[in-house]
């Protein structure tokens, strides 16, 4: 479920806000074959399902950097900042990756707006972020996000 917020004005009074976990998303093989072409990092334990089931996970897992990618679609599942111009990724202060995510695992993000800071024209928001694995003992990634919001 999403929370809407109408300009900077409104999203300021969220500083310190759970804002819930997103949706469940099925990371597939064909989801983890494409990051990779896309970055041209086609080591085994993406791309061969059969050399990975051997391997130490016993099965393909995805790119770290992928489960990082898809915390843009999560976390627009869980605020949606309407009233401003420009929306930009400003960075992270942190990340982990705790637990492999296999081919054919669901992911979700469970997200707190931590802090809600002014820049010049707009504000700065971090984001603490967990991405889960569904019946997983840790999660995928624990991250520090950093997004600005321009009037």
């Amino acid at each position: 479920m999403s929370i809407t917020v109408n300009g900077l004005h409104e999203l300021k009074k969220l500083a310190g806000t759970d804002l819930g976990t997103s949706d469940w998303i099925e990371v597939t093989q064909q989801r983890i074959n494409t990051f990779a072409d896309a970055t041209g990092d086609h080591q085994w334990i993406h791309v061969d399902p059969e050399r990975a089931a051997a391997g130490p996970f016993g099965a393909p897992i995805a790119h770290g950097y992928l489960t990082l990618s898809l915390f843009i679609p999560l976390f627009t599942e869980l605020l949606d900042v309407q009233g401003v111009t420009t929306k930009v990724n400003y960075g992270l202060n942190k990340v982990r990756f705790p637990a492999p995510v296999t081919a054919g695992s669901r992911i979700r993000l469970a997200g707190r707006l931590s802090a809600v800071e002014e820049v010049p024209g707009g504000v700065q928001i971090t984001v603490d972020g967990v991405i889960e694995i569904e019946g997983g003992a840790k999660p995928a990634a624990v991250l520090q996000s950093l997004s600005r919001f321009y009037a």
